[in-house]
């Protein structure tokens, strides 16, 4: 069970890790809100998404899902269409701080937060499949107790990782006085947004070339 528990972790950190749209979007609210609890939407939505994937694919169902190429387009076209959006999105935003003085700061609402971070949850491509192929495959390899054990231990890393993570983005923001770290951050993190994107359609051509 020790063994199930340090596998779930240590495959949950390799996929969390890379900088993505999720990490991105959960970083970013924790810099720009002006309290830590309002960033707690994004959060705990991102936290819950990752955690029912997580269980669709230690189930089974999101392979048995991907098996149906329709499907596997429509999710990787919608993805592709909502990464180009976010991207834009980062790219116009502004930080609080660096708006404070004309009271245009651009912080998002708890609903606005909810749907975005659901979107950069459920409608990344990319990390579906990652969690499949990786968490889904490796969960084979255990069964009873064992698996439960791997399972929550993945859920667990994530949990942490997005709380962490608005954390330090929070302790960026304050000490970013004047925004202008913030303000290059987004740029920099809407061209990465936009290289995923880039990835994602060059996967739906292949997908579509390979039905043709």
């Amino acid at each position: 069970m020790t063994a199930a528990w340090i596998h779930g972790i240590v495959l949950a950190f390799g996929l969390i890790l890379p900088l993505g749209a999720q990490n991105i979007f959960i970083f970013n609210q924790g810099a720009y809100q002006s309290r830590f609890t309002k960033a707690l939407p994004a959060v705990l939505t991102a936290a819950i998404c990752d955690t029912v994937l997580v269980l669709l694919a230690v189930l089974g169902v999101s392979i048995i899902v991907f098996t149906i190429t329709w499907l596997k387009v429509l999710i990787f076209a919608i993805g592709l269409v909502f990464l180009i959006y976010m991207g834009y999105s980062i790219w116009k935003s502004k930080p609080q701080v660096a708006s404070s003085t004309n009271g245009e700061a651009t912080v998002m609402t708890t609903k606005k937060q909810i749907l975005f971070a659901m979107s950069v949850s459920l409608l990344n491509p990319h990390a579906i499949l990652d969690t499949i192929g990786v968490i889904g495959t490796s969960s084979l390899s255990y069964e009873g107790s064992s698996k439960v054990v791997f399972t929550m231990a993945t859920i667990l890393i994530s949990w942490l990782w997005f709380f962490g993570l608005a954390i330090v983005g929070r302790i960026v923001g304050k000490l970013d006085g004047q925004g202008k770290f913030l303000l290059l951050l987004n740029r920099l993190s809407a061209l990465l947004i936009w290289g995923i994107a880039i990835y994602i359609g060059k996967q739906l051509f292949d997908i579509l070339a390979g039905n043709s």
